[in-house]
């Protein structure tokens, strides 16, 4: 379906000013689709001297660039205002919650495939596309995600929250290609951002980090005690929502043996290290669950965070949320972040972890 879906004739691919969307563009034009480049302008200005964001000044530039050297319409659309309200400001409150938020997954689900999509269907097109490793495939009658053909690239885990129904209006041209074929096909076709760097920052994160963003927006990071298991005070931090669970440098800790973040007390401000075997958990339980089966089956595996190898795992739901237990402890589990199921290639869907119980079997 990734490239030769009959359904879809008109489409608004979703161009970022990388060599990935501009690609994308190309081989739905090469395959008959009538296509035009859609640019989000979402507000995000880099520093004088800064990396490529995916959506600064310069990105729009170029996307505008490839639309003119493939002879296709470009349109920008501004969406500052949902990045700010759907994306950043939960991110925000996050980080202060003492949990490790994904914007990524989340700028998936509210703006590219649900705002944008929404905002070309209206235009009269019937659907978009993007640069994304990824594929959609028809199972049993039924759209699914399902892993792109580069494991190294493949970024379902970031797409795992995007409405079910949205898979049948989505178009990912690259599913079945590795990144170097992606260049080399962006240079035999004389695209002009062929050469270009990726930009793997968040994008409204600015070079001097987490840290100075939140504080820019009115987060307060009180300091406050570091504890160890016992409740010995190990040392001082600069405020909870500058570490996240696994964390080892920047503790400021001098100890026999390396201490992580374990855990992070928000009530009591408080940090809580120990030793990497310490960071071992045998259980986690998410929210805000999504699913892009019929159900999920009772065993699968799961991937805690984007580069994590998949686990094993036993899955369970109720009352909208789902318990995870591993068949092997997995380490480091962060409240915040995604847990992504996957049944072989096929993406069942996944939630935002709660909770994790430590331990070991």
């Amino acid at each position: 379906m990734d490239r030769k879906n009959g359904a879809l004739k008109k489409i608004a691919v979703a161009m970022s000013g990388g060599v990935d969307s501009a690609v994308a563009a190309f081989l739905l034009k090469e395959e008959g689709y009538e296509v035009v480049g859609v640019t989000m302008c979402l507000g995000v200005v880099p520093a004088e001297g800064g990396k490529a964001k995916c959506c600064g000044p310069k990105e729009v530039e170029d996307a505008r660039r490839v639309c003119q050297a493939l002879g296709i319409g470009h349109y920008v659309i501004d969406f500052a205002a949902d990045l700010e309200e759907k994306v950043i400001r939960p991110f925000v409150a996050e980080y202060c919650r003492g949990r490790t938020p994904n914007p990524c997954v989340t700028c998936n689900r509210e703006i590219k495939f649900a705002s944008l999509l929404e905002k070309a269907l209206a235009w009269g097109f019937d659907g978009i596309a993007t640069g994304h490793y990824a594929g959609i495939e028809r199972i049993d009658g039924q759209c699914c995600l399902v892993r792109a053909k580069d494991p190294r690239k493949d970024q379902t885990y970031f797409l795992h929250a995007i409405p079910r129904e949205a898979l049948a209006k989505v178009l990912f041209p690259l599913a079945s290609l590795v990144k170097d074929e992606v260049r080399a096909i962006a240079e035999k076709a004389g695209l002009p951002v062929f050469a270009k760097p990726e930009s793997q920052d968040i994008c409204f994160i600015p070079a001097e980090g987490h840290e100075a963003f939140l504080r820019s927006r009115g987060a307060k990071l009180a300091p406050g005690e570091i504890v160890d298991r016992e409740g010995n005070v190990r040392g001082r931090h600069r405020g909870i929502a500058c570490y996240t669970i696994g964390q080892r440098g920047g503790l400021g800790i001098s100890a026999p043996r390396p201490l992580y973040v374990l855990a992070i007390d928000v009530p009591k401000n408080r940090l809580i290290v120990g030793e990497k075997g310490d960071l071992r958990s045998t259980e986690l339980i998410a929210d805000q669950v999504r699913c892009l089966v019929d159900a999920f089956p009772a065993e699968a595996w799961a991937k805690i965070r984007y580069a994590h190898r998949a686990a094993r795992c036993k899955i369970s739901q109720e009352g909208g949320r789902l318990t995870v237990r591993f068949c092997e402890p997995q380490e480091a589990v962060t409240p915040g972040q995604s847990v992504v199921l996957y049944d072989g290639r096929t993406v069942l869907g996944g939630g935002i972890i709660e909770e994790v119980c430590f331990g070991t079997h």
